[in-house]
C-alpha cells in the first residue's frame, strides 16, 4: 500500500482539482451550498490526479471499485481503469431489474434507498467510492450493501468532506481528498 501523504506534483494537480469544483447555493432546497464536480470530470488533468489521489491510500488493497450513483460511478469508473479492477454500481432504488441487496438510509435533506445487483464474487475486497461525504448515510448504507452481498469493505474514499455535518460518525473511517467547514 503507498502512502497517504501525495508526492509535491500531485498536491499542486490536487490543489488545482479542488479550485475547479463549483458551488451553487440553494441547491437542491433552500440553505443547502451544493458542491459540484463536474467542472473538475471534464477536466483531463484535473480528473487524473483526484483518481491518483483517491486510488493512493488503497494501491493493491481492492478487487473491485463501487461507485455510487451517480458522480460515484464516473470516480469508480475512472479508478477501476487505472486500477486494473472491476467495478460495482450501486443504485438509486429502481433502477435495477433484480437487485440482490437493497437499504434505505437518511442524508441531509431527506431520505432514500439505493440497491445494488448480486455480480460480487464471495469475499471481494471492494473500494467505496463517492463524490461528497456529508452525513454518511450513503456510505454506511454501501458498506452495508457491500456486507449483503459477501463483499469486505477495504476502503472509502470521497473527493468532498463536508466536515461540518460529521458524516464519518455513520460512515467510518473515510479518505477525503478535499475538506470544508468543521
Amino acid at each position: 500500500m503507498l502512502s497517504a501523504d501525495p508526492s509535491p506534483d500531485l498536491t499542486v494537480a490536487l490543489a488545482r482539482a479542488e479550485s475547479l469544483i463549483a458551488l451553487t447555493p440553494d441547491y437542491p432546497e433552500p440553505g443547502v451550498l451544493f458542491r459540484d464536480i463536474s467542472p473538475l470530470l471534464v477536466d483531463a488533468a484535473a480528473l487524473e490526479a483526484v483518481t491518483t489521489g483517491l486510488i493512493q491510500p488503497f494501491r493493491g488493497a481492492f478487487d473491485v471499485v463501487a461507485g455510487i450513483e451517480a458522480r460515484g460511478f464516473l470516480l469508480a469508473g475512472s479508478i477501476a481503469i487505472a486500477a486494473g479492477v472491476g467495478t460495482l454500481p450501486i443504485r438509486k432504488a429502481g433502477k435495477l431489474p433484480n437487485p440482490a441487496a437493497s437499504i434505505e438510509y437518511h442524508l441531509e435533506y431527506g431520505s432514500a434507498v439505493i440497491e445494488a445487483p448480486g455480480v460480487l464474487e464471495p469475499g471481494a475486497r471492494v473500494l467505496l467510492v463517492d463524490d461528497v461525504l456529508a452525513t454518511g448515510g450513503t456510505l454506511a448504507a454501501s458498506r452495508q450493501i457491500i456486507a449483503e452481498l459477501g463483499g469486505d469493505v477495504t476502503g472509502a474514499a470521497v473527493v468532498l468532506e463536508l466536515e461540518e455535518l460529521g458524516g464519518r460518525r455513520h460512515a467510518g473511517a473515510v479518505h477525503s481528498l478535499f475538506r470544508t467547514g468543521g
